[in-house]
């Protein structure tokens, strides 16, 4: 019998478990995959290293979550974080700009290309990083276009602003919520660029050690075939090979419709509830080029910095083309050099489609994918290329069980932000929802945020005062 057993070994999971085992819980953590970590993982290939989609994360400033975590989880004393400064590059058209480890640095990057708005784009800087709670409050439902068009007058400039966000958060200005937005900007962009050395695996490695260290168990290749209930209350899972464990407590760190449609018996579930998860929409999945090199190669680009490409300013257009699996509608790349230089890790949004489609164009993606990166930002990379592999949305799904390959969960529409039922469903008690399908938090940063809270609202129902830790 398990106080609480977590469903998925994903960042948001491992965090979640971490508190629960620290505050004397008996947690048991349950992966279908042969190592922890989800999107944060990483995979070796004839001598290289590849990080196989989270590639740095964010929010690590002193007064960060992330940082704050890590400290409480004492998980900083057994990795090395580094920074990348700038963390991330911009380039549109004709404009370039960067994003600095110093603020100030930042603004005057943009303030060099927008002298016009030079006034606003301090006052946007300063509401993302320290926001009037009142103010922030009222853009929970406007999309980020209705922020910047709050602050600015320059199309250019909102769309250089916007587009990292179509990378790292999945949606155009028009779609995603301001409140995501705002959150990436702050917890990704302007506090960004961090990077355990050896890799993305090193820390989800890190976290599971520490959960066991705390007296957790975690069990990989682990396949969870049902979350088992009675009156209408959680009460353990059946694995596919150790059948029923029982449990106080079930937290899904899994894709949502997964949980609901597949784990739990349908007939449990409300009808209004059913169609409102059958009406969500999930985020788009991505496609990921992995280029191992010689190291030899010339860039004007920096090592360990997150590159932002397009050769256009119309972000629908290419949120659009990225659904219709169209590179050249798209019209861009989203890359990361690793600090040695050793590998180049390559993406763009994409649609699931289906198995035939991506074994089909699989190959053409790949070609047109490195001739993009060699024509406008790293010439001659060819010559230097040692190995070169993809990943489609159907790589994706087939190691997370993440519906359609989604690689945020559900789009960060402000219509699906932060649902309490996808938390915490009020018709079956016992059952938590954490990470980026609980409509609450995206990228490491957000599911580390949301991975704490759960375990928090868990140990606040448990009133024990030797739960201190969240005063």
């Amino acid at each position: 019998m398990y106080d609480a057993i977590i469903i998925g070994a994903g960042i948001s999971g491992l965090v979640c478990g971490c508190y629960l085992a620290k505050a004397g819980m008996k947690v048991l953590i349950a992966e279908q995959h042969y190592k922890p970590g989800g999107y944060c993982t990483s995979f070796k290939r004839e001598g290289f290293t590849f990080d196989a989609a989270a590639h740095c994360f964010g929010g690590y400033r002193n007064d960060g979550m992330t940082r704050k975590v890590f400290e409480e989880l004492e998980i900083d004393k057994r990795i090395r974080i580094i920074r990348s400064d700038p963390a991330s590059q911009v380039i549109m058209v004709d404009n370039e700009v960067f994003f600095w480890a110093n603020l100030d640095e930042t603004v005057n990057s943009f303030r060099t290309s927008f002298q016009d708005e030079s006034d606003n784009i301090r006052n946007f800087f300063q509401f993302l990083i320290n926001p009037d709670p009142a103010s922030f409050s009222r853009t929970r439902s406007w999309t980020f276009k209705d922020l910047l068009d709050k602050y600015f007058r320059n199309e250019k400039l909102k769309a250089i602003l916007a587009a990292p966000l179509l990378g790292i958060g999945g949606l155009p200005p028009t779609q995603m919520s301001a409140f995501i937005a705002a959150k990436l900007f702050s917890e990704f962009l302007i506090d960004g660029g961090y990077y355990p050395l050896g890799g993305m695996q090193i820390l989800s490695d890190s976290i599971a050690e520490k959960f066991k260290e705390f007296g957790g168990e975690l069990r990989l290749s682990c396949l969870v075939k049902k979350i088992k209930f009675k009156d209408n209350k959680a009460i353990g899972i059946i694995m596919e090979k150790d059948g029923f464990v029982p449990s106080k407590y079930v937290v899904s760190n899994c894709d949502a419709r997964q949980t609901f449609f597949i784990l739990l018996d349908k007939t449990i579930l409300p009808q209004n509830f059913t169609q409102k998860i059958k009406n969500m929409t999930p985020s788009l999945s991505d496609f990921v080029l992995y280029l191992g090199t010689d190291g030899n190669f010339e860039s004007s680009l920096k090592p360990g910095i997150n590159l932002c490409f397009f050769l256009h300013h119309d972000l629908n257009k290419a949120y659009l083309s990225a659904q219709k699996c169209d590179m050249d509608g798209f019209g861009g790349f989203l890359l990361h050099i690793a600090h040695d230089k050793s590998t180049i890790l390559a993406y763009m949004p994409a649609s699931y489609k289906n198995k035939r489609y991506w074994n089909n164009n699989k190959q053409k993606f790949l070609e047109s994918l490195l001739d993009r990166i060699e024509k406008y930002t790293i010439p001659n990379l060819s010559e230097h290329i040692k190995y070169k592999e993809a990943a489609t949305p159907q790589t994706l799904h087939r190691y997370t069980l993440n519906y359609k390959g989604a690689a945020f969960g559900w789009a960060g529409t402000p219509s699906q932000l932060a649902d309490p039922e996808l938390r915490k469903p009020p018709f079956i008690q016992g059952l938590y929802l954490t990470g980026h399908w609980a409509t609450l938090g995206v990228g490491i940063s957000g599911v580390v945020y949301v991975g704490y809270d759960t375990a928090k609202m868990i140990l606040r129902k448990e009133k024990n005062k030797s739960y201190f830790i969240y005063g």
